[in-house]
């Protein structure tokens, strides 16, 4: 019987030593939580710095009419096009089978009713850090060539032709605007990039924009 008595001892923990465990647990516990919740503000804070500094490069405002162009029951003519005025460049994105050539800005071919258009204030993909902006039509008419581009997701890749070299970019953003005759270029502005704007499928009041990234030239 002392036997057994001394072996219950040995198991045995005193309350005093129960209650700093207990006091030992809670005070981690609450640590823990306090660390994680000043974690938490700490990232949401961080991510609200990036948003501010975001939106404070978000300062170029492009004019753009890219309303959606439905076929009619008469189909409509086709501009003549003159073989004497060439494309200067060419826009490809293999996952919709697009491959389109674009006139010189300053041409009266430049325009989204007879062509892809580039947007006043573009730059050419030669320029570092530049922005090249292309604007199409949507819908169902013959030049509806943006009709497609819907179907872009993020990674999706766009090549531009220019000047004898191939400009491999990637889509980083997409994002809708309303459709109200100009358009606020989201972008990195330490980074070359293609923006590419037309109206958002089955909803004409809105545009899409697809922002991307030059990845390398070729």
């Amino acid at each position: 019987m002392v036997r057994n008595k001394k072996l219950n001892n040995k198991k045995r923990i005193s309350p005093n030593t129960a209650a700093l465990i207990g006091a030992f647990v809670i005070t981690i516990g609450g640590f823990l939580s306090f660390y994680n919740f000043i974690s938490d503000k700490k990232l949401l804070a961080y991510d609200y710095m990036n948003e501010q500094i975001y939106n404070e490069n978000e300062t170029q405002i492009y004019s753009v009419n890219t309303t959606e162009v439905n076929t009619d029951e008469e189909e409509p003519e086709v501009p003549n096009y003159q073989d004497i005025e060439s494309y200067i460049g060419y826009l490809e994105i293999s996952k919709i089978n697009f491959r389109r050539g674009f006139y010189n800005i300053n041409s009266s071919l430049n325009n989204v009713d007879a062509n892809i258009e580039i947007i006043k204030g573009s730059d050419m993909p030669d320029v570092t850090n530049g922005n090249l902006i292309i604007a199409g039509h949507s819908g169902t008419g013959w030049n509806s060539f943006f009709r497609n581009l819907y179907k872009l997701e993020l990674g999706d890749e766009a090549i531009i032709t220019y000047a004898g070299l191939n400009y491999r970019y990637k889509i980083t953003n997409i994002y809708k605007e309303q459709n109200t005759g100009t358009v606020s270029i989201k972008r990195n502005y330490d980074k070359t990039t293609l923006t590419l704007i037309t109206c958002t499928k089955d909803d004409s009041s809105t545009q899409t924009i697809y922002i991307a990234e030059l990845s390398s030239i070729e």
